[in-house]
């Protein structure tokens, strides 16, 4: 059970429009953080604490130089914003486990691995290697976040609080509108319960209607009915991202011969990596990726290594 001060600070991030996803992120952080000061009153301390807290986790945990920073953007909050403490300049051990180079698929093990999917399961991993989604991006998208004239789709509040436009393609249009039908028609059946999909809190208070405007279906719709994470009221959220991991394992297996590590975020590394091979400008790939940084984007420049630069190996080179 959570305690008064969790909940006290759950608000906290409510009010101010922070996601589910990162409220939940910096819950984890901030409970560890009060286990690591021996369940005291992080108001009770301060910088240094919080120096040492980050400190353990680069030299105890090895954790990597991300997982440090999202750390450190929770205690961040939670004494900047929540306690109003300023921690000022802080000064700590930064991780130095290196960031790894991602897993990237060929088009032919992408194609190999579509060719063992079909119906919705298909279209998930067509849309995550097609559009550069992450999971979370994929199963969230609505009705209304779908643009065929245009042949793009609207990532809302992703990563960061951000919006952005990506790329529909075309070769998913037509199993994409039939999902949306699919969709729509089980809203309207969940509406003859007074039932609709999960909605945002503040647009449900304003709105309460909103739940039968089809729009506001999810692409996905999970397979039954659940509690809203938040105000409790019956809907139907979208698809769980397990579900697609044991699809996309089983999907794996069956083509046999494919041995690197396959989860769905290497979908969204291929999409970058293949549009970079291609000649995409990389601004233009950091855009559709929704990268803040292009430091970010540009990993994936060195996956590519230096063929795509024009030049070639002194073996490929010998007489």
């Amino acid at each position: 059970m959570r305690s008064p001060f969790l909940t006290d600070i759950s608000r906290h991030m409510r009010a101010r429009g922070y996601s589910l996803r990162t409220e939940q992120t910096y819950l984890h952080w901030i409970r560890r953080y009060i286990y690591f000061i021996e369940r005291k009153h992080p108001n009770q301390h301060g910088a240094a604490e919080v120096e040492r807290f980050l400190s353990m986790l680069a030299n105890d945990r090895h954790v990597s130089v991300n997982t440090q920073r999202i750390a450190l953007n929770a205690l961040s909050y939670l004494y900047n914003q929540f306690l109003q403490q300023p921690l000022g300049k802080i000064d700590f051990a930064p991780a130095s486990r290196p960031r790894r180079l991602p897993t990237v698929l060929s088009k032919g093990e992408v194609a190999a691995i579509l060719a063992q999917l079909e119906g919705r399961n298909k279209l998930i991993i067509q849309l995550l290697y097609g559009s550069g989604l992450r999971i979370s991006e994929c199963l969230r998208l609505r009705v209304k976040d779908i643009d065929f004239s245009q042949q793009s789709l609207l990532i809302r509040d992703s990563k960061g609080n951000k919006d952005r436009q990506t790329l529909l393609p075309a070769s998913a249009i037509g199993s994409l509108r039939k999902a949306t039908r699919d969709a729509i028609a089980q809203q309207q059946s969940d509406n003859q319960r007074d039932v609709g999909p999960s909605m945002p809190e503040a647009l449900s208070r304003k709105y309460p209607n909103a739940h039968r405007e089809p729009g506001w279906a999810y692409v996905f719709p999970s397979s039954g009915l659940c509690a809203h994470p938040i105000t409790g009221v019956l809907c139907r959220h979208h698809l769980h991202e397990s579900v697609v991991r044991r699809f996309l394992q089983v999907a794996v297996r069956k083509v046999g011969s494919i041995h690197k590590r396959v989860n769905t975020h290497c979908f969204r590394h291929s999409f970058a990596t293949h549009l970079l091979a291609g000649g995409s400008d990389i601004r233009t790939v950091q855009e559709l990726l929704g990268h803040s940084d292009i430091k970010t984007t540009q990993i994936y420049t060195h996956v590519l290594g230096n063929h795509y630069a024009g030049s070639r190996s002194p073996l490929d080179q010998l007489d």
